[in-house]
């Protein structure tokens, strides 16, 4: 007889979360909000699921249901097989959470933090095994306060994973840090994959989420706007090449319009630094058209370049908005 499958890492079915207005005596009640409406996700063992989207699209609040910090308003949630309000503590024991600024004891040691943080779990990962996954072997006598941005951060993932969780929970895990750093943080992910561990990961960096990503979830307006592997999204998007177009002095002089009707061009968006994003399917055909189009209304030509299709454009094809707009 074969053995039943294990249950997903996070299903979420109908998940809604809604926060009321609220009223005051001297102001007249606020509408509510709704953060989430409606989500469902499945994340399986084993893989790094990433979830995008602008800021106040709710991302963050899903993530918050899953950890068990905020109750839906409506519709499930199973986290590794189990829902909240059973034996939480058991399960928070299985889980860590490394958020993009955590704020830590700055006048202990690196290695009396750790030593505190493996004292809340009954089987910690060794000390000196959680030094060497973050390379701070040699800091481990350092106080906290004297840490670069990203050692510290290394330190705070540490600490999420003294207790060997089986789901990692990582927001926006190299926002601010250089590009070795960040680096640093995607091998850490890489070590704890390779060990069976499962991430869910929010992200404004999208090559961050090409690199590390099994599937990304869009959201928007806290629906689930597009799901897939990176390379299903991007293969989606039409012509799977990138013409941007900067036209001297005013980009909005130019319309969507305009460019759409280019028989090349699938999609045009207008980022906010006045720059044209055209998915195109022939870049050469794509450029030569958009320059004549600027010839016939008398626009001058900035900047004219191409490349390959990034999850980044998905984004800005799906939401009309890029990553980090608000």
């Amino acid at each position: 007889m074969n053995p039943e499958p294990s249950p997903p890492a996070v299903l979420c079915r109908g998940l809604r979360k809604v926060y009321d207005g609220g009223h005051g005596i001297f102001r007249k009640p606020s509408p509510s909000v709704v953060a989430v409406d409606g989500l469902d996700l499945e994340i399986q063992r084993g893989e790094c699921f990433g979830l995008l989207g602008p800021n106040g699209s709710g991302k963050t609040t899903t993530v918050e249901m899953i950890e068990g910090l905020l109750a839906p308003t409506a519709g499930e949630v199973e986290l590794l097989g189990r829902r909240w309000g059973g034996d939480d503590a058991k399960l928070r024991e299985r889980m860590g959470v490394a958020l993009q600024e955590t704020y830590l004891p700055e006048k202990l040691t690196v290695a009396e933090l750790l030593t505190l943080f493996r004292s809340f779990y009954p089987k910690p990962r060794p000390l000196a095994a959680l030094l060497a996954d973050v390379e701070l072997e040699e800091k481990q006598s350092a106080w906290v306060g004297k840490l670069s941005g990203g050692q510290r951060q290394r330190l705070a993932i540490a600490c999420a994973l003294v207790g060997e969780p089986e789901i990692l929970f990582l927001d926006e895990p190299t926002t601010g840090l250089d590009p070795q750093c960040r680096r640093q943080v995607w091998g850490l992910v890489a070590s704890y994959r390779a060990r069976g561990g499962t991430v869910v990961l929010t992200t404004h960096y999208m090559e961050e989420a090409e690199r590390l990503c099994d599937r990304v979830a869009i959201v928007d307006h806290g629906k689930l706007v597009r799901l897939g592997t990176p390379a299903e999204l991007i293969a989606a998007l039409p012509g799977g090449h990138v013409v941007e177009l900067e036209v001297e002095r005013n980009g909005a002089a130019l319309a969507a319009e305009e460019l759409r009707a280019l028989r090349s061009v699938g999609e045009a968006h207008l980022s906010a630094e006045g720059v044209w994003s055209l998915a195109v399917s022939e870049p050469e055909r794509a450029a030569a058209e958009a320059l004549a189009l600027l010839e016939r209304k008398g626009l001058g030509l900035a900047r004219l370049g191409t490349r390959k299709a990034s999850l980044e454009d998905v984004f800005v094809a799906l939401t009309g908005r890029h990553l980090r707009d608000g």
